[in-house]
C-alpha cells in the first residue's frame, strides 16, 4: 500500500554514525549499518495500514495496522496500535497490540497495552504496561 520513495532534493540520506561507532546505537536505539535509513513519521501524520523497511522507524504521529523494521523509536507524542515485529523497540510513547522484536526498551513515558515476545527487556520506573511478556521460541 505504502512504499518508500526518494526525498524531493535527491536520494534518502543514510543514518550518520559517530567516527569509530562502528554499530552504536541511533537515535532510535539500534545498531544499523552504515547503509540503513530511518523513515520519520511526523506528529501530524495518522497512517492506517502496513508498513515495511529494513531500516529504523521513528513515530511521532499515529499508526494503526502492521509495522516491519529493523527498529522501532516511538516518541513521546507517537501512538502505534500495530502488529510489530522489529529488532529492537523503544517506546517513549503509547503502544498497543502484539509485539516481537529481540530487545525493548519501555522508558518512563511509556504506556504499553501488548503481548510481547522478546529477548531482553528494560522498563523504566514509570512506564505504565498490561499485557504478557513471552519469550521466544528456540
Amino acid at each position: 500500500m505504502f512504499s518508500k520513495t526518494a526525498e524531493p532534493t535527491g536520494a534518502a540520506q543514510p543514518l550518520s554514525r559517530p567516527a569509530g561507532s562502528s554499530g552504536a546505537p541511533n537515535a532510535a536505539g539500534s545498531a544499523l549499518g552504515s547503509n540503513a535509513v530511518r523513515s520519520v513519521l511526523a506528529s501530524d501524520l495518522r497512517i492506517v495500514g502496513e508498513i515495511t523497511t529494513t531500516g529504523a522507524v521513528e513515530v511521532l504521529g499515529e499508526v494503526d495496522g502492521t509495522l516491519n523494521a529493523a527498529s522501532l523509536f516511538i516518541g513521546h507524542e507517537g501512538r502505534v496500535k500495530a502488529s510489530v515485529k522489529a529488532g529492537s523497540v523503544d517506546v517513549k510513547g503509547k503502544l498497543d497490540g502484539k509485539v516481537i522484536c529481540d530487545s525493548l526498551t519501555l522508558r518512563s513515558t511509556a504506556v504499553v497495552k501488548a503481548d510481547i515476545t522478546a529477548t531482553a527487556i528494560v522498563i523504566e520506573s514509570g512506564a505504565t504496561v498490561d499485557g504478557r511478556f513471552l519469550k521466544p521460541k528456540r
